[in-house]
């Protein structure tokens, strides 16, 4: 009589960890790509108080205040160093709005930056080619993609 066998041959093992590292090596690059987006998106929230003060302001006063600190605050968060504000050179009546992400974050997006500029006062827009940012297209809310 035969005794009977128990647990699992070498080869069995051995295609389970292949099917594992087949899985792996397609869920980290999307993991990654996944926290990178996460990430940007807290500059764009953090953009979008600065929108608020800046668009009041111009609808009160019809221009866009020259010290633009006045106006919005120095504001940065877990993942972005600060929002900075400037007026759009070259393009009278413009301004942008960068955030400058920080050296811990996703590495494809480490101190890269993210912009918004006016249209006008109650139009932004964030894939504008005169002032774009350096992130990559690919990490960028829906809204920002070409």
């Amino acid at each position: 009589m035969k005794a009977l066998q128990k647990g699992f041959t070498l080869i069995e093992l051995m295609i389970v960890v292949a099917i594992i590292g087949i899985l792996a090596a397609i869920a980290i690059p999307a993991y990654q790509d996944y926290t990178a987006r996460a990430q940007v998106s807290e500059g764009v929230q953090l953009m979008g108080g600065s929108k608020t003060p800046l668009a009041e302001y111009f609808a009160d006063k019809g221009t866009w205040p020259a010290y633009l600190t006045t106006v919005a605050k120095t504001v940065s968060g877990k993942y972005v160093t600060g929002v900075a504000i400037t007026s759009g050179a070259g393009l009278t009546g413009r301004l942008v709005v960068t955030a400058t992400m920080r050296n811990s974050v996703a590495k494809a997006i480490q101190g890269k930056t993210f912009t918004l500029t006016t249209l006008d006062a109650s139009a932004w827009t964030c894939n504008d080619t005169s002032y774009a940012g350096t992130i990559e297209v690919k990490y960028l809310p829906a809204a920002c993609k070409p």
